[in-house]
């Protein structure tokens, strides 16, 4: 593949004088037509891509239905993604077609402590994309979560090296004090980017989601985003008043909503999403292979403008799992004649069954299932981008050994308040919590503290940022330890090891009344279940469940954060409605919580943050000691959200 240099327009108009006066050209020997004439003829374009991958450096592990040697399937561990992989993946792909373009649809940035906690902020994902080379790289809303400055910062980490991938965003417009302002920081964002490949020009648009980052990112402020159709169809315009008829975007604005501006647009070929962390792909990813997602549509999705024209639509699901590879045919009038593709599933082959490596005959059976997938590729991490990412892993593997606060007492854990040390049953989590922690009873009066505290946390952080909250939910087996002395911080993430991230709901009073019943009715409701309990941060309320479903929860209040008061939540108030910060799983259904994933998608925001993240920052906010460290202390017992519990064992508690 012959590598071409790329044309950045600060818009279009900077890329044409600079065309008009010869001084870029796609290579000595291809020169970019300086006559915006029409190109005339077809071309075969592969597209590779991937979005969302959120400082997801390393690789992970999988666990999939996989076929062995006697025909069945079985649950088969391997190692899966990894920005390595993806490196290896996107040079393997690369080398099987002539014209390749390579792009990343945003978010690169916040989701693992590779972020914050290993060299400077960003800097193992710029070091890490800059061995990928971008062809172009859309601003993603939680590139602004450290504001302006800080994406001035990765952006100048992203252009240290040789490759200098181009930052897009048509929609966005920089404050007069942002370090990213055109007066400040020519060319470090520009709306688009025009590259050659086989002498004819490609016009690539970049979109960041206007709503969402101005309400759960840190954009300075004054930094505004206009509409993204509307940018999107201005770019389209300028770009084809110089004659380029292949069109991109490159779209961080989710899969729904990307539909929604294809219909609104005039001139697009293709939009490469981002955003919504969407699988799209074959039916069988979840429902065969067990991939731990369901794909929101096909790949590619096959979408018409509002011309009636044909649009090709993908997405590359999320955290460096999935490279993307489309094949587009362009017909001479620069119309797409053809597209297809696959979501590559990236794996290891390092397959194992119940804990012990698959024998040969398992192993040949597993790596012909793979093949027959259609979707799964087994590919080894690129040895140099492992390397270069070694010396970040170690940084954080220093930083999780780090001691970062004391607890100077026992912080009880107890998923469920009430119960008993002599009867059983499957929601009785009595036993759950120490000796010490059952003698004094508080754990039994109103659950774990420990559990109440991530609640609190989250509640008091997202109302510093995120777009404020008005409660918090954390359901009691999503905290998984309790703490006591010395607090490593690979100790407190622990605590919420899963890896959720946090949305933001717009949910109304009886939603809340509703939630909470579901919580309760997934523990008490003959599940035999833990870990559903409710906690929250801001709001609290008397449980009874001895009474049947939907009557055990009374006495809700909330507490405003202005002046502390608790009032009764104001469940004839039908319209009104309330910032809850949750958990990603709980809020698509997680341990029972239906009212949570029936809240559409119009009241509903993924704020992206990590929840272990969160949790950190609340335990550095915590006074310090003599020692000077932060000392993580039980709550004052009015801010538990279970006020008084009553249970078939145990009279009422408060």
């Amino acid at each position: 593949m012959k590598t071409m240099k790329r044309l950045v327009s600060g818009g279009v108009g900077l890329a044409a004088v600079l065309l008009a006066a010869g001084c870029l050209s796609s290579g000595d020997d291809d020169p970019i037509p300086v006559n915006p004439e029409p190109q005339g003829r077809p071309l075969a374009l592969t597209i590779l891509h991937v979005n969302d991958h959120h400082s997801h450096l390393d690789a992970t592990s999988a666990t999939l239905q996989l076929k062995v040697a006697d025909g069945s399937r079985k649950a088969v561990a391997v190692s899966a993604g990894g920005f390595p992989r993806v490196k290896a993946a996107i040079d393997q792909l690369a080398a099987k077609s002539t014209h390749v373009l390579k792009l990343h649809a945003g978010d690169a940035l916040t989701g693992t402590l590779y972020f914050n906690r290993a060299g400077e902020m960003g800097e193992p994902d710029a070091a890490l994309m800059n061995t990928v080379c971008f062809d172009a790289f859309a601003l993603g809303n939680h590139e602004f979560d450290k504001g302006d400055s800080g994406l001035k910062h990765f952006i100048d980490l992203l252009h240290a090296g040789s490759c200098r991938t181009p930052v897009l965003s048509a929609n966005v417009s920089f404050a007069a004090s942002s370090a990213l302002h055109p007066s400040r920081a020519a060319g470090a964002v520009s709306p688009s980017t025009v590259v050659v490949r086989d002498g004819q020009k490609i016009g690539i648009i970049g979109l960041t989601i206007a709503a969402k980052t101005q309400a759960s990112s840190s954009p300075d402020k004054g930094t505004v985003f206009e509409d993204e159709a509307v940018a999107a169809q201005r770019e389209i315009d300028a770009l084809r008043k110089q004659g380029i008829d292949k069109i991109i975007l490159l779209s961080h604005t989710g899969y729904g909503y990307d539909k929604q501006i294809i219909a609104r647009l005039d001139g697009v070929d293709v939009l490469v999403g981002g955003d919504s962390h969407t699988l799209l792909g074959p039916d069988a990813m979840a429902g065969t292979y067990a991939l731990g997602a369901t794909p929101g549509g096909a790949y590619p999705t096959r979408m018409t403008d509002k011309q009636g024209k044909p649009v090709c639509l993908v997405q590359a699901w999320e955290y460096s799992r999935v490279v993307g590879e489309l094949k587009v045919e362009f017909d001479a009038r620069g119309e797409i004649s053809k597209c297809e593709g696959t979501p590559h599933v990236l794996i290891g082959d390092d397959f194992a069954i119940g804990g012990a490596a698959a024998g040969a005959p398992d192993r040949a059976a597993i790596l012909a299932d793979v093949q027959a997938s259609g979707f799964l590729k087994v590919v080894a991490p690129d040895a140099a981008a492992a390397q270069l990412l070694q010396p970040f892993k170690l940084q954080v593997d220093a930083f999780n050994k780090t001691v970062v606060a004391q607890a100077p007492d026992e912080l009880c854990s107890r998923r469920v308040p009430g119960g008993s040390p002599t009867q059983t049953a499957g929601w009785n989590d009595y036993g759950r919590s120490s000796a010490a922690c059952n003698a004094l009873g508080d754990v039994t009066r109103r659950g774990g503290d420990i559990q109440q505290i991530v609640a609190q946390a989250f509640l008091e952080i997202a109302q510093k940022a995120y777009g404020g909250a008005d409660l918090t939910l954390q359901s009691g087996g999503g905290v998984r330890v309790p703490l006591q002395g010395d607090i490593t911080a690979g100790r407190a993430i622990e605590v919420v090891p899963f890896g959720n991230q946090l949305y933001r709901l717009e949910v109304t009073a009886t939603e809340i009344k509703n939630l909470l019943e579901d919580g309760i009715e997934a523990t008490y409701g003959g599940t035999g279940a833990t870990g559903p309990y409710p906690y929250t941060g801001g709001l609290r309320w008397d449980v009874d469940a001895t009474q049947p479903k939907g009557s055990r929860v009374s006495n809700i209040e909330l507490r405003d954060s202005a002046t502390g008061n608790w009032g009764l939540l104001d469940l004839g108030n039908a319209t009104r409605t309330y910032k809850l910060f949750v958990l990603s799983f709980n809020a698509n259904g997680g341990d029972g919580y239906a009212t949570l994933a029936a809240v559409p998608a119009a009241r509903r925001l993924d704020v992206g943050v990590l929840d272990a993240d969160v949790f950190l920052e609340y335990i550095a906010a915590q006074p310090k000691g003599t020692n000077g460290l932060p000392q993580l202390r039980k709550l004052e017992p009015g801010l538990y959200s279970t006020k008084s519990h009553k249970d078939v064992w145990t009279l009422s508690t408060r």
